[in-house]
């Protein structure tokens, strides 16, 4: 836990625990498959990543997985899997004539585990029960349960960026989401490269009134800042155009994804990947609105501050994600709520970023329990916002209700 007391106020931890809506100015990079351990070979088309969900051409696919394509339409797959006949429901996407399909409901239903290795952004596809696949255990994470007028709700803690290690996730998770009604998020991060949350981002994120980020900040952090982004092979003046919070950000995505640790492999993208294969209805308790809007109306002290954290101990951001990782995976709740507890040192920061949006989410899931329609929800934000005195399942239990730990 050291490491956090040393970047208290860093939007890595915001990445991690609090905010899905961060944005990052980086380019994406390719996606690689594997089956088995063997690279599969495209010829013609390549592993594509389309609002959060990995295509890959569909034939060429299950070729490398032993499989025999029988038809493709637009929703529907039938295969041939060891002898036997399959039919699967997915939706089917046509780009340049190749057919592709969402990787992970493919390889699922063909007998086939799903990972992820976000250190070399390649989906790794294993034969459940194979000679090549290992040991592995996902982790305990964080649920609570709560019912009330006939109606369940299962409150999930995220962590936003993740990797292969979290996954399979322990079976109370998938059994409680397989009875789901809903899927509720803070927002579906899905939707992320849609025109018009990239407009978003751009409009709040960058300066357009002439200036740039150095006659925002002091000539010392600029300066700080520069020799950063040089030792990582941009140029010093490569973000002058954005304000300090979305440079914070993307400096923090550069190290995440330095260690391995990705949006793509999100607790949170994996559940709404899963209800956009069952068609589940998948609500937002917030907005990009609401959570970009919060970052740019933070003081220009307090984004400045936050800039310095990140600037400051750029070298151990990989180590602090580590951190957050392994406690998560081990669901250890005391250190959450240390977590939680840190973010009080600085008042401006805590209010809008842990209070007031736990508040309203609070809100939201108590109108769920009362409306007495006898449904499961099954809601996934981010770990940090659930313990503390100012925490959801604090706001719940005020509000009457008995939140249970999963």
């Amino acid at each position: 836990m050291k490491n956090w007391k040393r970047m208290l106020l860093s939007l890595t931890i915001s990445v991690g625990l609090l905010a899905s809506a961060v944005p990052a100015m980086a380019a994406p990079q390719g996606t690689s498959v594997k089956v088995n351990d063997q690279a599969v070979k495209y010829a013609t088309g390549a592993p594509i990543l389309e609002k959060g969900t990995t295509l890959v051409p569909l034939r060429t696919t299950l070729d490398a997985m032993d499989v025999k394509l029988t038809t493709a339409t637009d929703d529907t797959i039938t295969a041939v899997v060891d002898g036997k006949t399959i039919t699967l429901k997915s939706k089917l996407t046509r780009i340049n004539g190749v057919t592709y399909a969402p990787i992970r409901i493919v390889g699922d239903a063909t007998g086939y585990e799903v990972r992820w290795d976000a250190a070399t952004r390649t989906v790794l596809l294993v034969s459940k029960g194979g000679a090549t696949e290992t040991a592995q255990t996902g982790g305990r994470g964080f649920m609570w349960e709560v019912e009330s007028n006939g109606n369940t709700i299962y409150l999930v803690g995220s962590m936003h960026i993740a990797d292969e290690s979290f996954y399979p996730l322990r079976p109370e998770f998938e059994e409680a989401f397989a009875e789901a009604d809903y899927l509720g998020v803070e927002i579906d991060i899905s939707k992320a490269a849609d025109e018009e949350q990239q407009k978003l981002v751009l409009s709040l994120g960058s300066y357009q009134d002439g200036t740039t980020l150095k006659d925002h900040i002091s000539s010392e952090t600029y300066t700080k800042l520069g020799d950063v982004l040089k030792k990582n092979g941009l140029e010093s003046n490569a973000l002058d155009a954005f304000k300090p919070w979305v440079v914070e950000s993307t400096l923090a995505s550069l190290k995440s994804t330095t260690a391995g640790y990705e949006a793509s492999a999100g607790v949170d993208l994996y559940f709404i990947q899963k209800a956009i294969e069952r068609k589940l209805p998948v609500i937002e308790l917030e907005s990009y609105q609401s959570q970009l809007g919060m970052f740019n109306d933070f003081s220009k002290e307090t984004q400045e501050e936050t800039l310095k954290a990140t600037i400051e101990n750029f070298d151990v951001l990989d180590n602090s994600v580590k951190e957050m990782a392994e406690m998560w995976k081990t669901g250890n709740d005391e250190q959450l709520l240390e977590l939680t507890n840190s973010f009080s040192t600085n008042e401006e920061y805590n209010k809008a970023m842990l209070v007031d949006r736990n508040i309203g989410m609070a809100d939201k899931i108590d109108g769920y329990l009362k409306n007495g329609k006898g449904e499961e929800y099954f809601i996934v934000v981010g770990a940090a916002h659930y313990l503390g005195d100012h925490g959801i399942v604090k706001l719940l239990e005020d509000k009457g209700y008995n939140v249970e730990r999963k």
